[in-house]
């Protein structure tokens, strides 16, 4: 009696037993999906506000604040009183105020979460009449759950609403607070040259792999993994040193603050196993294969796992919490040691990519105007004169369903060439860095306007801004350039799209969702989870796109999403009176390419001349 799955295979098998329809049924099952992905999200968020409240209590931890700058940022934008010894909170205990607020977000009932006021105001607006203002992160997700169980609602919109909801407590909340806090405890990225590819493993040294999402676990190892002790220690077993790798979400956090290398995305943990080479995988919550424990059985590897809330048959359990973190990190990377004696005839692939990882918000502003004069007017300068035609974000996992890597790849090369900029995220991101893509040189695949702006500031074509749940720094990013000006009074004016070629998980889902719910349209590529409901298709495309500005569609053709994508930006620089230079599929003239680019560099001599 739920959750239901309607098999159709007699012609009138449109009901359940319950009498629940069709459109009833795929609603329902979308809204648990996505409840399903936020409370991901949501778990990720609520370990990072602990991880806060314990550096804030806790002087002799390896958690200490890095970066007070963004703690006074973020304390502020959740109402708290930021000074001196006589006018508000400063050090630890602002930390443990911004801290209790954090955790406040996750279990309120009734009261609107922190963080959402730092949307436009108009978007805000839309929210309130729409009825769709989180009331906290973990009742929302409760309350989707509840509503989606037998004989509770039955209306398709008003399900779909709920889902609406739940995301946005997820990217104005949970997925916000924890990029927030990990750049509080860890620092706040900036860009960083690494490697990636599984040539950064080491025949001659002790390979270890983290992989997961919390930046807790990596975070602990990295502090440790330079330590004489232990380097002494390979040594006296054989290796030259130590190699500390990541995989996944996990490889994009230790990429982005300390440029260590990336073995590759989610489709890569077994691969790496393979190779012969890795003498322990190291592991916490979240994409995950179960496959590493059987796979391992044939190899030397050790599969460690380290969260409370994720053990797997047959791996070695070491449990990491805030009080114990640096100790058992060195625990692991001692027995990770002693195991590469063990090691047998290793086939590492010579394949390694440059990349440029750690575009944040604020490194972008500062990159575009200087420490003093930090602002986001160049770039929206750059959209205006059309030397830039747009921004997409292009996100997501890998699907072994398709052509692992195709999807990001084809659809990033068209869009920059085309003159969009795009940012990504997560394995999205590490799969183009696999094609030398997140590099300065790469901008000779851009059109003639972004290669221009790309040599101007010494940027990539395609910006890493982390891992899965940084994708709410994008929300960040958006609400910035509408502040800026000139692009209109909400998120949903701007000439901007997302993109979900591969996806696989229900966090992506979670994702796409709060991204149409704050007016972006997002394009998923190779399968619909509601296509066999029209209705529901039509709900969540045209339905959304009149009441907020932004829309899922599901397209598996990579051509007809880089063509909507293109025509969907063409409009809303039609909408805003900046019409481009040229239609996307012919290229502008000699005369027309100078004069555009001749007014973007006066209005950035203009922008850095200003006081």
């Amino acid at each position: 009696m739920g959750p239901c799955r309607l098999s159709g295979k007699k012609p009138d098998d449109k009901v359940g037993v319950c009498g629940a329809t069709l459109e009833t049924v795929v609603a329902r099952n979308f809204a648990r999906a996505i409840a399903s992905g936020c409370a991901a999200h949501a778990a990720h968020g609520r370990s990072l506000a602990l991880a806060l409240r314990h550096a804030s209590q806790n002087n002799d931890s390896f958690l200490r604040i890095k970066d007070e700058e963004k703690l006074h940022q973020v304390a502020k934008d959740m109402g708290i009183k930021v000074g001196n010894e006589n006018a508000g909170l400063t050090g630890q205990s602002l930390a443990s105020e911004v801290a209790r607020k954090a955790l406040a977000d996750f279990g309120s009932q009734e009261q609107n979460m922190t963080l959402l006021g730092r949307a436009p105001q108009k978007r805000q607006e839309i929210w309130q009449k729409l009825n769709l203002v989180p009331r906290g992160i973990d009742r929302e997700i409760v309350e989707t759950l509840h509503q989606t169980s037998i004989g509770v609602n039955q209306e398709k919109e008003h399900i779909l609403a709920q889902a609406l909801r739940t995301s946005l407590a997820d990217g104005w909340g949970s997925s916000m607070l924890a990029t927030e806090i990990s750049d509080i405890l860890f620092g706040t990225p900036s860009p960083r040259i690494a490697q990636t590819n599984l040539g950064v493993l080491q025949k001659d040294q002790v390979n270890i792999i983290v992989h997961g999402h919390e930046p807790v676990l990596s975070e602990a190892i990295v502090s440790v993994i330079s330590d004489n002790n232990l380097s002494e220690l390979a040594k006296s077993k054989g290796a030259k040193g130590i190699n500390l790798v990541g995989l996944c979400c996990t490889s994009n956090e230790i990429l982005m603050r300390h440029g260590i290398p990336s073995a590759g995305n989610i489709l890569h943990q077994e691969l790496a196993l393979l190779t012969g080479a890795v003498d322990a995988i190291v592991v916490d919550v979240q994409c995950i294969f179960q496959s590493l424990t059987a796979l391992a059985k044939n190899l030397h590897t050790k599969v460690i796992t380290t969260s409370a809330d994720a053990k797997m048959t047959d791996a070695i359990h070491v449990e990491i919490n805030n009080l114990n973190a640096q100790t058992k990190a060195r625990e692991i990377v001692q027995m990770a040691i002693d195991n590469f004696p063990r090691r047998k005839q290793a086939s590492i692939p010579p394949l390694t990519s440059n990349l440029v990882a750690g575009f944040s918000k604020e490194y972008i502003e500062y990159m575009l105007g200087g420490k003093y004069r930090a602002s986001f007017k160049p770039l929206n300068d750059a959209i205006i004169t059309g030397c830039i035609q747009g921004i997409v974000a292009v996100v997501g996992c890998n699907n072994p369903r398709v052509v692992q890597d195709q999807g990001h790849h084809t659809i990033v090369k068209e869009l920059i060439r085309n003159n969009v900029l795009v940012v990504q995220t997560g394995c999205g991101a590490l799969a183009n860095a696999k094609y030398g893509l997140l590099v300065p040189e790469a901008k000779h695949h851009a059109g003639p306007f972004l290669r221009e702006v790309c040599k101007a500031i010494g940027i990539p074509p395609v910006l890493h801004l982390g891992s899965c749940v940084d994708n709410s720094r994008i929300l960040t990013i958006l609400t910035a350039i509408v502040n800026e000006g000139g692009l209109g009074e909400d998120i949903t004016d701007l000439p901007v799209a997302g993109v979900v070629p591969e996806w696989m998980s229900e966090k992506a889902l979670g994702i796409g969702t709060y991204f149409a719910a704050s007016g972006v349209s997002v394009f998923f590529g190779h399968c619909s989870p509601v296509e066999a409901s029209d209705a529901v298709t039509d709900i969540i495309s045209s339905g959304w796109e009149k009441k907020l500005g932004g829309k899922l569609e599901f397209e598996p053709d990579s051509q007809k999403i880089i063509r909507n994508v293109l025509d969907h930006i063409g409009e809303k620089r039609k909408a805003l009176g900046i019409f481009g230079i040229g239609p996307h599929d012919q290229e502008p003239s000699e005369i027309e390419k100078r004069k555009a680019l001749r007014r973007w560099q006066m209005k950035l001599r203009r922008s850095l001349q200003q006081p």
